[in-house]
């Protein structure tokens, strides 16, 4: 890590290099490490260290943005000129009107210690915990065990300047059998806080039960959706509809529908960079401090989020959910969370007289935006519940249905919540598990 000192140092460096009417240069510092093994094995401890800047430049109404992970002057200064000339060659952007000013950012502590410290003997030792009680069983176990430190920081011309350090560790393990396979994942800002023997268990437990799987035949269910599974109902409902620009651009169901009932009178969900309970980042790449956004209040609709640009369209403020620019997504949530009800989750199948049990879906693609039509697969445990009970596996299935369909029709939430990290899109979500009516699948494998 660079520290706020000397990123603050580096970033005005690069305005300085700026001759633009507005000037913006993000900073994103990250120390990753990896211990990856499979066949109940250590194979692979990796580690990686990067820096980026990427800067933005305004001339007018003409955008140029650059980037490089070289920090020397010579190479500031080629990014600079090589944004002046990209936005030199740009049409004028009649939207753009300006890059956001200051405003005060809240403190958010999310930097562990202890996780920036991990070492790869303190990794391989929780590794070796789920490996040893695979073996134990006559498993196969696979996974990775990662912990990272980042650093972002954002500075423009109009006097932005935002910085945030933090850090997060995550441990994911499938367990395969002959027959069958279980998983299980824990994310926490203290790698200390990951337990092995915990999530060793879970993924050994689903693995014995998913052995000698029958099929069922395709149709409608009632499902429970573990914490696993929910994680991409929110994914989606991120992508394709809590976007102001999916709103603006009529494909989200969401448009016309702020202050109406849009889901079940159980779900409530937001996103909230600032929540102390998640992997925090208290302002978005432009600068702007994250507003906690409730998206969904008790089913009714009640906002979606802003970046500068579509809030300018809009003529209101910005919540703090720009991406860096260049953006074709427009605003994106990173800090989602659904809240949890309060039946526990060892009782949530309880008066479920035929129905099926999910651990997590994979593969999940979108048919109709603005019915949130998803297609997909199970995975990694999935059980037939009969009479309250899971009673026996079944082979995995092809759903094919609306997840705005499955929150309208939520039987019960549990009373606990799990967080989960993305590394590829960096979001972190908190959610419990839901037990859903009419889940429509549609095909059935032969595993």
């Amino acid at each position: 890590m660079l520290g706020q000192d000397k990123v603050r140092e580096l970033l005005q460096q690069v305005l300085s290099f700026s001759k633009a009417d507005q000037t913006e240069v993000i900073f994103e510092g990250t120390d990753s490490a990896l211990t990856r093994f499979a066949n109940s094995a250590i194979h692979q401890n990796v580690a990686e260290t990067n820096t980026e800047i990427r800067v933005r430049l305004v001339y007018g109404k003409k955008v140029g943005v650059a980037s490089c992970n070289d920090l020397s002057p010579e190479s500031l200064k080629r990014t600079v000129e090589t944004a002046r000339a990209i936005a030199m060659r740009q049409r004028e952007n009649p939207d753009f009107k300006s890059l956001p000013s200051a405003q005060p950012i809240q403190n958010v502590e999310s930097f562990v210690e202890a996780t920036a410290n991990f070492t790869p003997e303190q990794r391989a030792q929780v590794v070796s915990v789920i490996c040893k009680r695979s073996k134990e069983k006559g498993l196969a176990a696979a996974g990775a065990f990662t912990t990272t430190t980042f650093e972002t920081a954002v500075a423009n011309s109009l006097g932005v300047f935002a910085y945030h350090p933090g850090t997060y560790a995550d441990l994911n393990a499938v367990m395969m059998s002959d027959t069958g396979s279980g998983y299980a994942s824990f994310t926490h800002q203290d790698a200390r806080k990951i337990n092995a023997e915990a999530i060793a268990k879970e993924a050994l437990d689903k693995a014995q039960r998913a052995r000698h799987p029958i099929a069922v035949e395709p149709g409608e269910y009632t499902v429970l959706l573990e914490e696993y599974a929910v994680t991409d109902l929110l994914d989606f409902l991120n992508y394709i509809a809590f976007s102001a620009l999916a709103v603006q651009e009529e494909r989200s169901f969401i448009k016309g529908k702020i202050g109406q009932k849009v889901m079940h009178d159980s779900v409530t969900i937001w996103d909230d960079g600032c929540a102390p309970d998640g992997i925090a980042m208290p302002f978005d790449f432009e600068g702007t401090p994250r507003q906690k956004v409730v998206f969904v209040e008790n089913g009714i609709a009640r906002a979606v989020m802003y970046d500068t640009a579509t809030a300018q369209r809009d003529n209101v403020a910005s919540t703090g959910h720009s991406l860096p620019a260049p953006n074709s997504y427009g605003p994106f949530a990173m800090h989602m969370a659904m809240a949890p009800g309060n039946t526990p989750k060892s009782e949530i199948i309880k008066g479920v007289e035929r129905g099926i049990w999910v651990t997590r879906f994979w593969y999940t693609r979108v048919v109709h935006p603005m019915k949130v039509l998803i297609t997909g697969m199970t995975r990694d445990g999935t059980f037939l519940i009969e009479n309250g009970e899971i009673t026996k596996p079944i082979r995995n299935l092809r759903f094919t249905t609306s997840y705005l369909d499955a929150l309208n029709h939520v039987r019960a939430i549990g009373n606990t919540t799990q967080l989960f990290f993305d590394d590829w899109s960096h979001t972190s979500r908190r959610v419990p598990a839901i037990l859903v009516d009419g889940f429509k699948f549609t095909g059935v494998t032969e595993f």
